[in-house]
C-alpha cells in the first residue's frame, strides 16, 4: 500500500464507526462489482445461490451489529462455550 493510501487508512479508521461504514460503501460503489473471471466459478455459483435464497425469504438475516458482536465475543473468548457456534440462518458460519 503506498504511503498516502496508509494515510488515508490510518484516517478513516479513527472516523466513528458509522462514517466508516459510509466511507466502505462509497468505495465498494466506486470500485464496483469484482470481476468474475477473478472470482471463480464454484463461488460465483455459491453467490447467486445465496442471493437468490435470500430475494427468496428462505434464510434469515442477522443484522451487522449483531454479527460484529458475536465475532469480538469469539475473538475475546467471551462466547458461551456451551452455545451452537452456528444459528439458524446462518449456514456456513462457525
Amino acid at each position: 500500500m503506498s504511503p498516502t493510501a496508509e494515510q488515508l487508512l490510518s484516517s478513516a479508521l479513527a472516523l466513528p464507526e458509522s462514517e466508516q461504514a459510509e466511507l466502505a460503501a462509497a468505495l465498494l460503489a466506486a470500485v464496483g462489482p469484482p470481476c468474475p473471471e477473478l472470482i471463480g466459478d464454484a463461488w460465483l455459483a455459491e453467490l447467486k445461490r445465496r442471493s437468490a435464497e435470500i430475494d427468496a425469504g428462505e434464510v434469515v438475516m442477522t443484522p451487522w451489529a449483531e454479527v460484529k458482536r458475536r465475532v469480538h465475543a469469539r475473538v475475546s473468548g467471551l462466547e458461551d462455550s456451551a452455545r451452537p457456534t452456528t444459528e439458524p440462518g446462518e449456514a456456513g458460519v462457525s
